[in-house]
């Protein structure tokens, strides 16, 4: 593969997928360092707070190798900083993986290799960060992508009905691109049966996300 680059990696683990369409499979977990943008509610601050660990493509690529069986996520902090995250992907897809990329949405997707599923954020206003969006990446997702959306309120929710008005993002199953919408509520501030409450009265065709590692895990900040 020529000269590799490294990567600024926060954590490498095994665990279960706890979001997604993906969740409840074992999964390896490459969690790289660094994040251009600071939400509020944030579950990873450590990936910008602490210093990452360089390491480089063929160590990354061996040890997901250890684990042939799960799928494999690359997440941050934000992976798309980080241009050595391409090749990487590329690798993986080339090895036959099932591979997720969990991206906040701010920067190009452009280069994602084909056949990596993007799950790309929406950032709503109450998590500070409704304007990163970068809304040509909208154009961009495939039938195989993931849009997530993080509510902490009702303004969050109408907001983001609105946004799914605005960008069509509800069509016909056979135009929708992606095929997936996720709602996935800020427990602390917006209880899931409240929010499953209005999904059900508004009759909005999006899945309800819980984050299933932090019901079986909910002590455990890190490695799940």
């Amino acid at each position: 593969m020529g000269s590799e680059p490294e990567l600024s990696v926060s954590e490498l683990f095994l665990s279960l997928q706890g979001e997604s369409t993906y969740a409840g499979l074992p999964c390896v977990f490459i969690r790289l360092g660094g994040c251009n943008l600071r939400c509020r509610y944030c579950d990873a601050r450590y990936t910008y707070e602490e210093a990452a660990t360089a390491r480089s493509l063929a160590y990354l690529l061996d040890f997901a190798g250890r684990y042939p069986e799960a799928i494999v996520e690359i997440t941050g902090g934000e992976p798309l900083l980080q241009p050595g995250v391409i090749p990487l992907m590329a690798e993986l897809i080339r090895g036959g993986r099932t591979v997720l990329l969990e991206t906040n949405g701010s920067l190009d997707i452009a280069p994602v290799p084909a056949g990596v599923v993007t799950i790309m954020d929406v950032k709503c206003p109450q998590g500070a960060g409704a304007d990163s969006t970068r809304r040509e990446n909208l154009t961009r997702l495939r039938p195989q992508d993931e849009l997530k959306f993080v509510l902490a309120s009702r303004a969050d929710y109408e907001w983001s009905c609105r946004f799914l008005a605005e960008h069509r993002l509800l069509a016909p199953l056979a135009d929708r691109r992606p095929r997936t919408i996720l709602f996935s509520p800020v427990t602390s501030h917006l209880p899931a049966a409240r929010l499953a409450a209005w999904l059900i009265a508004d009759r909005l065709p999006v899945r309800l996300q819980l984050q299933l590692h932090k019901v079986i895990w909910p002590e455990s900040e890190r490695g799940v």
